[in-house]
């Protein structure tokens, strides 16, 4: 099909070297097979006008397709194609180029497909880019004109946006990552932790996850979300996790910690609303003791695969209440074996379904994988799910075998 087809393609990796092209990209650009495979695109396809920023807007968008493995179209693009020749000429031409991600092995983006469909004779029909002095351009080809002057506009716009969005993201996620370091997970070999930021561009948000020891061989597990997105979410939730680790060590009650957090939360901008839930678990009498603000219900799941939501009692979001009103708390009994899972909204939440339904997937899928360690369950989870390369919103996940 690729041989095959009418329209120019080309495939090339992600460091934009091709290597493949159909005839039709050959006679469209005039080169050889020699002449592109192996060689980077920009080496064959050097740029005639850097002040069109035709180089730099295929570039953007090619980033963009690698980093979301979404394929993205490009407005109305001109550039030129190099000829042979001493001293070096360029032939004017116009392409609506549309960019789609080819996954690896790993399902990570490992090539992009370019298709280059050459509208060089349509837009010179068009005369949008010079009238004759003498002709007077109709009211519909001035429209045209405008509107394609608006689309470039928009399109260099869009470059710009993308590539400060893409720097914030990776801030928002770095400096995420680096407030998720728990020191006491180290020491527990039998709980595993996952973090997945979402794949929507700038869609970096608040979640969070904790593992601490208290007194005795007691420890406490937790996970948050703040509401809102980018840097501003991700600066809160570092805050909201610091104040809960240390409300939690001073006070070893997850309903008094959650207090702690929910007075606090109502004294910082953009903290209102968030949720956590917390737990603490006591090997030696065998109880979960937890307290939940507004937050989906942990899940025990027990070896023959049965699976109970912990969801005796939730409060509303941290500082969602008029007035403060003291965190309710349950506990909940445990054998040997059974596995307590804690998670975030992104793993369960798809878009236009019921709340419930995705819980049931949940708990179905936990259930199958019962018998697995806690990192095997975490990831087939997160696989089964759906959501291994990520989700429309943060994900993250405790899996303690008890």
């Amino acid at each position: 099909m690729f041989v095959a087809m009418p329209t120019p393609c080309v495939v090339v990796t992600r460091d934009l070297v091709i290597v493949a092209a159909n005839p039709a990209y050959m006679e469209a650009t005039g080169k050889t097979h020699g002449d592109l495979i192996g060689r980077q695109l920009f080496d064959v396809f050097p740029e005639s006008d850097p002040e069109a920023h035709g180089e730099r807007n295929v570039r953007a968008s090619l980033s963009r397709v690698i980093e979301t493995g979404q394929q993205h179209t490009m407005a109305l693009l001109k550039y030129d194609v190099p000829l042979d020749g001493d001293p070096p000429a360029f032939e004017e031409r116009w392409w609506s180029l549309i960019n789609a991600p080819i996954a690896g092995p790993d399902n990570a983006v490992e090539w992009i497909l370019i298709r280059a469909e050459d509208v060089t004779a349509f837009v010179q029909s068009q005369n949008f880019r010079h009238h004759p002095p003498t002709e007077k351009p109709s009211e519909a080809m001035a429209l045209e004109a405008a509107l394609f002057e608006r689309a470039r506009e928009l399109q260099n716009l869009n470059v710009e946006l993308t590539e400060t969005n893409t720097r914030d993201r990776q801030v928002a996620v770095t400096l995420q990552k680096a407030m998720l370091l728990t020191p006491d997970l180290e020491k527990h070999t039998d709980v595993a932790v996952r973090y997945l930021p979402a794949i929507e561009n700038m869609n970096v948000c608040g979640d969070w996850y904790d593992v601490i020891d208290l007194s005795g061989d007691r420890f406490a597990v937790g996970v948050g979300d703040v509401v809102g997105h980018g840097l501003e979410a991700a600066a809160v939730m570092g805050m909201l996790r610091s104040v809960l680790n240390a409300a939690i060590r001073a006070l070893e009650r997850p309903a008094h910690a959650l207090e702690v957090l929910g007075l606090y939360a109502r004294s910082m901008e953009g903290a209102l609303n968030s949720t956590a839930v917390k737990a603490m678990v006591d090997p030696q009498s065998g109880l979960i003791i937890y307290s939940n603000s507004g937050h989906p219900p942990p899940a025990l799941v027990h070896p023959d695969g049965q699976c109970e939501l912990l969801d005796q009692v939730i409060d509303p979001p941290l500082g969602a209440r008029p007035q403060h009103v003291p965190c309710s708390q349950a506990g909940q009994t445990f054998t040997p074996g059974d596995t307590l899972v804690l998670y975030t909204n992104g793993l369960i939440e798809r878009r236009g379904e019921d709340f419930d339904t995705g819980l049931d997937r949940l708990r179905e899928t936990l259930g199958r994988h019962c018998l697995k360690s806690p990192r095997q369950m975490a990831d087939a989870v997160l696989d089964e799910l759906g959501v291994a390369g990520g989700a429309h919103d943060d994900i993250s996940m405790i899996i303690v075998r008890l």
